[in-house]
């Protein structure tokens, strides 16, 4: 569950800490006073895309903290496979943004990205926003409702990847089945190209061994130069001048008459006479280099004129040699495809044929399930709508064969009678507002019967309702968070008055900036508050009696429903 929240520098909150308890945390306040910036900051921590605008005027970064508590043995070991260790079952989750765009995130320390973060958040908290009661207005949706509720994520994921499969095949044939003209300017073009690179006769590791021989030959000169002056210097001599051969041949022969009289004069003959030997080598292996040093005065030319093919290959169909020999492989398999058409196309219709049978047989699967969990949540929605007051709504999960798409081939829409005897219609035709916000309620409540999420937030789940129907909501909130954590942003006493924990979320002013709190309510000022909601801004006797009576009333029904 959600422990604490810690918020700085976000909209106009300049820095809030709020303890959440288990059970059912609500939190209200006036139009205006900064509710949905919660919510916007817990959006954040969870790795959702966040605007710098969110950052509060004058700061330079906007901070937010989570940490969590989790107990549930799976979803610890969900977290694991992500690389996410939460020790004795502690999550401190961090996010920082910079005015510069710039931010920062990191799990129990470590640095983690946006994308981590929005994993990991899947298996910590479920937000419902007001945008959700929306979203049942789509049938796009309803397919994702009942998709959750019939768990069938992994074969729909097997019936996606057939379905991808088949349609990259289609994709082939399309291409595949060209017209004679375009066919024939296709083949002209490969046949070119491919003569093209063929004629060139490439070598792989060719251009690295051409260049490493033109950058040798451009230093001819040089080397031509060293080779004739360390001839002439070590063994030829200039002139009158003697050579370095003969000079430590002189030397050589001196110490070898008296090296008799002194050990070191001796290991000086001995030294000199072995430099006098690897000079001999040096000086016949530069001969011998020099004798056999060769080249053509136009092999440079050639070199360059080889190098120019090879580049302009490299502009037209890849990097290197290696790519452009790839690529003529490719092209000639392209070509004989297409010169062989008939053959081809036939090997793809079959390769079609066998992939649609594995998606028709897939999607069937898909159908079976979701009809079955259609009539299961088709009668847990109704019972959980006659226990928020709509005891004359019928509720129906409506299936119709469509075409085929990545999802399946079934058009999923949801169905309610308002009044007994008339038949179902479109839930966005005919519900109201509140009627809307009890219907997602009580599909939120049973979805969350079958994940292991611990946390539930709603955000004005009350929208369009009042009186016994906003007691209803109450109830069913404060029973679902007997098994799960359950806050709540409402306008309602009746909401309010079930919660175990209260928060307000009250804004003030000051001569240079405005600021919004979160405090904690208990006793008289939680009841203050209560009557706040009830009569406005301006409280009788009257009004604070009736907000302890709400209140009196929701503590008796917690107890007896505990009993």
């Amino acid at each position: 569950m959600l422990t604490s929240l810690h918020i700085k520098n976000i909209a106009v909150i300049d820095e809030v800490h709020i303890d959440f308890t288990e059970g059912f945390n609500v939190l209200t306040g006036e139009t205006g006073a900064g509710k949905s910036i919660i919510i916007d900051a817990i959006n954040m921590v969870l790795g959702q895309r966040t605007s710098r605008e969110l950052i509060r005027t004058g700061a330079q970064k906007a901070v937010v903290e989570a940490i969590f508590f989790i107990n549930d043995t799976e979803i610890l070991a969900r977290l694991s496979e992500m690389g996410i260790e939460a020790e004795d079952g502690g999550l401190l989750i961090y996010r920082d943004l910079s005015v510069d765009g710039r931010g920062n995130a990191r799990i129990n320390g470590m640095l983690a990205t946006a994308g981590m973060l929005k994993e990991a958040s899947k298996h910590l908290i479920n937000i419902h926003g007001q945008q959700d009661n929306q979203s049942l207005l789509s049938p796009a949706s309803h397919l994702e409702y009942l998709d959750s509720f019939a768990r069938c994520t992994q074969l729909r994921a097997q019936y996606k990847e057939a379905y991808d499969k088949a349609a990259a095949i289609e994709k082939q044939i399309q291409n595949a089945a060209m017209d004679e003209s375009e066919k024939a300017q296709r083949i002209d073009i490969l046949q070119y190209q491919i003569s093209e690179i063929n004629s060139a006769r490439l070598k792989a590791d060719e251009e690295r061994q051409l260049t490493e021989r033109r950058d040798f030959l451009g230093g001819v000169g040089e080397i031509t130069a060293a080779v004739e002056n360390a001839r002439s210097v070590l063994y030829g001599g200039d002139g009158d001048a003697p050579s370095v051969h003969d000079m430590l041949s002189g030397v050589v022969s001196e110490f070898s008459h008296v090296a008799r009289y002194d050990d070191t004069l001796s290991q000086f003959h001995n030294t000199l006479a072995a430099i006098s030997i690897d000079l001999d080598d040096v000086i016949d292996q530069i001969r011998d280099y020099a004798e056999a040093f060769d080249f053509s005065p136009d092999e440079l030319d050639r070199i360059e004129s080889r190098l120019d093919v090879i580049h302009s290959l490299k502009r037209k169909y890849g990097k290197s040699v290696e790519e452009i020999l790839a690529y003529a492989a490719e092209k000639q398999e392209e070509l004989e495809r297409i010169t062989q058409n008939a053959e081809y196309i036939a090997g793809l219709q079959k390769a079609l044929d066998a992939a649609l049978d594995v998606q028709c047989s897939l999607a069937g699967q898909l159908t079976e399930i979701r009809t079955s969990a259609a009539k299961t949540l088709s009668d847990k929605i109704s019972s959980v709508l006659q226990e928020l007051d709509m005891h004359k709504v019928s509720f129906r999960v409506d299936i119709a064969k469509g075409r085929y798409t990545s999802a399946g081939c079934d058009d999923v829409e949801f169905l309610i009678s308002a009044n007994v005897g008339e038949p179902p219609k479109p839930l966005s035709r005919i519900a109201s507002g509140g009627e809307m916000s009890r219907i997602m309620l009580a599909i939120k409540t049973i979805l969350s019967d079958d994940d292991s999420v611990p946390t539930l937030i709603f955000d004005e789940i009350d929208t369009g309702v009042s009186g016994r129907a906003a007691q209803k909501i109450a109830q069913k909130l404060f029973a679902l968070s007997r098994k799960k954590q359950v806050l709540c942003i409402t306008h309602l006493a009746q909401i309010a008055s079930m919660a175990r924990t209260h928060f307000l979320i009250e804004k003030g002013m000051t001569d240079t900036a405005t600021t919004t709190d979160v405090l904690p309510l208990s006793g008289d000022d939680r009841v203050a508050e209560l009557a706040r909601i009830i009569g406005g801004t301006h409280i009788t006797g009257l009004t604070l009696q009736n907000a302890r009576e709400i209140l009196q009333l929701a503590e008796e029904y917690q107890v007896g429903s505990s009993g």
